[in-house]
């Protein structure tokens, strides 16, 4: 691995600690404007400093963040499929030219393990290896799931596996039973995602549990951006990640400040009329 691959890849998962708190604003590239990301420009600039790396699509990474925002990308390359339609039957959907332009630290792409296109999504990851080999861009496989593929520890382990072997320079899966399991048979760095949203303190021992089970850290969506209160749930999960808090220290400074939030927005409101 070259200096710039393991540059760009050292900007996502901070090796001080050797973990990451990604930040996955990417759904609605087959979901649309799936609940919280309606305005992703509105829900991503409040958690962007929170934030280890970005996730999305190279559309919401133009129109809806400022070129000034210092915050790693993952862009997201692999689509052309809707929730109405397969979802294994993907391509590639920006080149590795693409994103060398918008300046990315990784690129991402599904693999669908079992799936109806399960060998052209696994080319895709190929394809994509050898185009980021080339450039010295790192490649994220995430480990997709459709409604009759398991999650449980031997189908993960097999995708995740799969994915290392064909050159991911990481993975994303998701967090099971023996976790430990996938880990240890995985030799590139596992990040889990954080699936479908959980009530606040579930979503913090969820994270608790995969660190401790050797996780790299995590690529948390709508369990950040559809909690009752975004920027307080992003800085509990980086409590956890980062600073070995508990489950019950991360839900408690959640509690706090979640109370603290109206507060702030009344004093602002009060300053910015303050000169009306």
């Amino acid at each position: 691995m070259d200096w710039g691959m393991k540059n760009r890849l050292s900007r996502i998962i901070k090796p001080d600690t050797g973990r990451t708190v990604m930040l996955a604003v990417d759904h609605g590239y087959f979901l649309g404007p799936t609940t919280g990301l309606e305005d992703p420009k509105g829900t991503i600039k409040p958690l962007a400093p929170y934030a280890d790396a970005l996730m999305l699509t190279r559309g919401v990474l133009r129109t809806s963040v400022e070129p000034s925002v210092n915050v790693p990308v993952v862009l997201r390359v692999s689509g052309g499929t809707s929730i109405l339609k397969e979802l294994s039957n993907e391509g590639i959907v920006a080149s590795m030219e693409e994103a060398i332009r918008l300046n990315v630290a990784a690129v991402a792409v599904s693999i669908f393990v079992g799936g109806e296109y399960e060998k052209q999504s696994l080319m895709n990851l190929s394809n994509l290896v050898d185009a980021g080999e080339r450039y010295g861009i790192p490649v994220l496989a995430v480990t997709a799931v459709g409604k009759e593929m398991g999650r449980d520890a031997r189908y993960l382990s097999l995708a995740c596996r799969i994915a290392a072997e064909l050159g991911a320079h990481f993975v994303k899966t998701y967090y099971c039973e023996s976790f430990e399991t996938i880990v240890s048979s995985c030799p590139v760095p596992v990040v889990i995602a954080g699936g479908k949203k959980l009530p606040e303190r579930e979503a913090l021992q969820l994270a608790y549990e995969a660190i401790h089970k050797g996780a790299s850290g995590v690529d948390m969506g709508r369990n950040i951006f559809q909690s009752e209160s975004p920027v307080a749930m992003i800085k509990a999960v980086r409590a956890v990640v980062h600073e070995h808090a508990s489950v019950e220290e991360a839900y408690r400074l959640f509690n706090k400040l979640k109370e603290e939030t109206p507060r702030r927005e009344a004093k602002r409101q009060e300053a910015a009329t303050s000169f009306d």
